[in-house]
C-alpha cells in the first residue's frame, strides 16, 4: 500500500509519463479528514480543513471548511451574532497550503510556520452554516526553506478573503 507522499510524489508522476508498459500510479486528488491529519500536525479545535476536494501535486489545493455553530470561537465572537474571526479564515487557508507544501519531496520532515502574511483582504463575513471553499496556489519556493502562496476563500461563489501567505520550514 502506498503512502500519500508516494502516490503523489513527482517521481510517481514522472514514472507514469515515461513508462508505457506499466499501469500509471494513481494521483490522489481528494483527501479525507484522516488523510489530512497524516499531513498536518493540527488537531481539534485548531484543524480547520474538513477535506481536500482538488489537489494538483506541487501546484495547488482546494479545501473545504464547514463552519458550524458548535465551534468554540463562536461563544465569544460574537454572542448573538457569530462571525468567523478573520485570523481563523487566514489560518484555514494556510492549512490548505500546508497540504501542498507537506507533499513536496524536498520539504518532507519539518514543520511549516508562517513567515509573513501580505495583501490580505476580507470581502465577506463568514458565519455558521457557511461552507468556506479555499483555493491555495504555490507561487514559489526558495532555498528549500521558504514558500509563498496565493490564497482565496469563497462562500457560495463570493470572495470572502484573499491574500499572500509565506511559510518557513523549521526542523
Amino acid at each position: 500500500m502506498s503512502t500519500l507522499s508516494e502516490v503523489n510524489s513527482p517521481n510517481a508522476i514522472a514514472t507514469a509519463s515515461t513508462s508505457h508498459d506499466e499501469a500509471a500510479p494513481e494521483i490522489k486528488t481528494t483527501l479525507n479528514p484522516e488523510e489530512i491529519q497524516q499531513l498536518l500536525p493540527h488537531r481539534y479545535p485548531f484543524l480547520l480543513v474538513d477535506k481536500i476536494i482538488d489537489y494538483v501535486p506541487g501546484k495547488r489545493a482546494v479545501g473545504i471548511k464547514n463552519v458550524t455553530i458548535n465551534e468554540p470561537q463562536f461563544q465569544g465572537h460574537f454572542p448573538g451574532r457569530p462571525l468567523m474571526p478573520g485570523v481563523l479564515i487566514v489560518e484555514a487557508m494556510a492549512q490548505v497550503g500546508g497540504v501542498v507544501l507537506r507533499q513536496l519531496p524536498e520539504m518532507e520532515g519539518g514543520l511549516f510556520v508562517f513567515a509573513g502574511i501580505d495583501k490580505v483582504r476580507f470581502r465577506r463575513q463568514v458565519i455558521p452554516g457557511d461552507q468556506l471553499v479555499m483555493t491555495v496556489e504555490l507561487l514559489w519556493i526558495k532555498q528549500r526553506r521558504f514558500g509563498k502562496m496565493q490564497a482565496r476563500a469563497e462562500v457560495d461563489g463570493q470572495l470572502a478573503a484573499e491574500g499572500e501567505l509565506m511559510f518557513s520550514l523549521i526542523n
